[in-house]
């Protein structure tokens, strides 16, 4: 979903929003430097909490800076939602998620049951980890491997579908080959030995005994070296597309038809003519921006009777 940004109203509401989704002015950049830092600092408390020596001495100042920071990134939500033309929009987008579960576990905690329902407050607790999402926004590289992503997901998940045909198929070879006390007792316990042994971590716990199985593990392993390249190469490929499409423009030039020029160049790179139709080259001498004028003119009332119904 292409998530549109406006404020929602002049004043107050417009200020809020220069200040929270742009970062061009001096208050932005500190605000924006404020939050990476709360994000940060929430987080290392969280991790600092599941250390029980820690917990056991500084329990309770844990506590409250978790509710510190819980409070304060709530009142930053409820000032986001405040400042856009439409609030609902953004809560449905990745950020808008994010930013909920940035504070919901802490508030969720309130009303969770106690000794009996601890599992359930360690999920919460955990859960407060993905507050670091929130540093991708600050990160334009991390909107372009984002977008990159999306544009290789298709080919990545043929791939994957492949590979899980692969590891169908040699889990069930291995199955027949292999005698169960090697620990081969089920597809599914040989479908977890061809994944280790196709993507080359080989735990160890499970291998085969019979040199007909040793065979086909050979052939997993040079399989896995053989494809892993395959995912890595899609999502460069996709990469670098993206890069070319925000460095480059499609426009082409009008001397020579070259139509790959870095966005924000002046002049062909092959043959030198100038590229913004909207001015003249400022080379030009006297007669030649008059004539370049006159032909304008020429070009842009031709236009016009174009666009003229008849009578």
């Amino acid at each position: 979903m292409n998530l549109e940004i406006r404020p929602g109203g002049e004043g107050l509401r417009t200020r809020a929003f220069q200040i929270i989704f742009e970062s061009d002015t001096p208050a932005a950049k500190g605000f924006d430097i404020a939050l990476i830092v709360m994000i940060l600092a929430s987080v290392l408390v969280v991790m600092l909490d599941s250390v029980a020596a820690y917990a056991a001495r500084w329990g309770e100042l844990f506590f409250w800076l978790e509710w510190g920071f819980t409070i304060a990134f709530t009142i930053e939500l409820a000032i986001r939602l405040y400042c856009l033309e439409r609030p609902t929009q953004y809560l449905r987008s990745f950020y808008g998620v994010v930013d909920v579960i940035a504070v919901l576990p802490t508030w969720l905690a309130l009303i969770v049951p106690g000794a009996q329902a601890l599992l359930i407050v360690r999920v919460l607790r955990v859960l407060r980890i993905f507050r670091i999402l929130r540093l991708m926004q600050f990160v334009g590289e991390g909107r372009l491997l984002v977008e990159s992503l999306r544009r290789a997901l298709h080919p990545i998940f043929l791939f994957l579908l492949t590979v899980l045909f692969l590891v169908t198929i040699f889990a069930s070879l291995i199955y027949l080959i292999e005698p169960a006390e090697a620990g081969f007792t089920s597809i599914p316990q040989a479908i977890y030995w061809a994944i280790v042994t196709l993507t080359t971590v080989g735990y160890g716990d499970i291998v085969p005994v019979t040199p007909l199985g040793q065979g086909l593990s050979m052939m997993v392993m040079l399989t896995g070296y053989s494809i892993i390249v395959v995912p890595t190469g899609v999502f460069s490929a996709q990469v670098i597309r993206s890069i070319r499409e925000e460095r480059y423009s499609d426009e082409a030039c009008p001397g020579c038809g070259h139509d790959r020029h870095e966005r924000g160049a002046r002049y062909c790179l092959k043959c030198g003519t100038w590229l913004d139709e909207e001015s003249p080259d400022p080379h030009l001498s006297e007669e030649e921006r008059a004539a370049w004028h006159e032909a304008r003119k020429e070009s842009d009332a031709d236009g016009q009777e174009g666009e003229t119904p008849p009578g």
